[in-house]
């Protein structure tokens, strides 16, 4: 049986591998979401995470400047055997140190005039609550399912809901 704390250390190391995520304002009326790029500071193993974007993207326009933005994140591992919703609190960060921090190729590629470049925004999600499910192996849950085993018996060590 695993235990919430497994699963949310599978889901950490899992998104930083990974490291895409649909992320959006909790309070929009219609839901959007769109794709970014998640960035982590340092070794740490869990708390900010951190995204590029321009400042005349949707999801900028409609954040409120100096204050918490409500935000929810969705990820889905790239084999398909993680999946996360969180919520959480997104802000329109402006540290600079951070910026040079985090800075690689993959967003350089982005910003013609680099790390100076007018239309740079960074992004801090501060995740407050996961639920977090592991979806391992269907071939074994068909299985399971012909033999007679009860499926949602096995699946109840697959779900935690954790406060990050």
């Amino acid at each position: 049986m695993r235990s919430e704390q497994e699963l949310e250390e599978r889901f950490w190391k899992t998104l930083k591998s990974d490291m895409t995520v649909m992320l959006g304002l909790a309070n929009e009326a219609d839901g959007h979401c769109q794709p970014m790029t998640a960035q982590f500071a340092g070794e740490a193993e869990r708390g900010s995470i951190w995204f590029f974007t321009a400042r005349n993207t949707d999801l900028v326009k409609a954040m409120r400047r100096d204050t918490a933005n409500p935000a929810a994140a969705n990820f889905v591992a790239k084999d398909h055997e993680l999946f996360a919703s969180l919520t959480g609190e997104l802000f329109l960060d402006d540290n600079r140190a951070m910026v040079d921090q985090l800075w690689n190729r993959f967003v350089a590629a982005w910003y013609a005039e680099g790390k100076e470049d007018a239309k740079l925004q960074l992004l801090r999600f501060e995740p407050a609550h996961a639920q977090i499910w592991l979806n391992e192996n269907n071939i074994f849950a068909g299985l399971k399912l012909l033999l007679g085993v009860d499926p949602k018996a096995s699946y109840r060590d697959k779900v935690a809901e954790v406060s990050l």
